[in-house]
């Protein structure tokens, strides 16, 4: 018996742009973030309008993407798109804020950045920030949206690009290849070295390691 041919992998459209952009009769922009689970470095978040006659070829979720296409589409989508930003919220930020309010910081900083203002923004997951326009949530929306999976592309590239220089300003950490996440070499090196500036020390693992020290 032959095998039922797999689903096709769905990729991200302009559906959720059209409808509301026709809603609210103005410019919307995708946002995402990158970077809440780490255990160093800040979280960092973009905001892209893109510009439906001019779409690069390939935006897909970040995470469905490898790093040497996400840093081939990053060029791309600034080029081509109505409005770019991205923003960063700070360890410090994040330690005063706790991450969720400091993922919402940067998401504003990086609306704020764009140089053309959305009346609206479709924003990654469920959690309604306290962004400068109005807003729709998408669950899953880097696989459902091209504004959102644009965002997400910018977010990451930017984040993994800071981390490099941050492995290079606190080497024996191996922030350039893991990024900042839970990792063998990093658990290691935190056992060795402790934990430097860039490390967040609320975060439990970060916690426990200072508390036995």
């Amino acid at each position: 018996m032959a095998k039922a041919p797999a689903n096709p992998k769905a990729f991200p459209t302009l559906a959720l742009e059209t409808v509301l952009i026709q809603r609210v009769n103005g410019h919307v922009c995708g946002v995402d973030e990158a970077g809440r689970g780490p255990w160093a470095g800040p979280v960092s978040a973009a905001a892209v309008i893109l510009n439906p006659d001019d779409l690069p070829p390939g935006i897909d979720d970040s995470k469905a993407l490898t790093e040497r296409r996400r840093a081939a589409l990053e060029p791309e989508i600034k080029a081509r798109a109505i409005a770019w930003g991205v923003g960063f919220a700070s360890v410090e930020e994040i330690e005063d804020l706790n991450i969720l309010h400091a993922t919402g910081l940067a998401m504003c900083r990086a609306i704020e950045a764009l140089q053309v203002q959305p009346v609206a923004a479709l924003v990654d997951g469920n959690y309604r920030f306290k962004l400068p326009c109005e807003i729709q949530t998408v669950v899953g929306g880097d696989g459902l949206s091209l504004s959102i999976a644009a965002a997400s592309i910018l977010a990451k590239t930017a984040r993994d690009r800071l981390m490099v220089e941050l492995d290079a300003q606190y080497p024996g950490y191996g922030f350039a290849s893991h990024k900042g996440y839970n990792a063998p070499i990093h658990q290691n090196a935190l056992k060795t070295l402790g934990p430097c500036p860039a490390h967040r020390r609320s975060w439990s693992p970060i916690r426990a390691l200072l508390a036995g020290a």
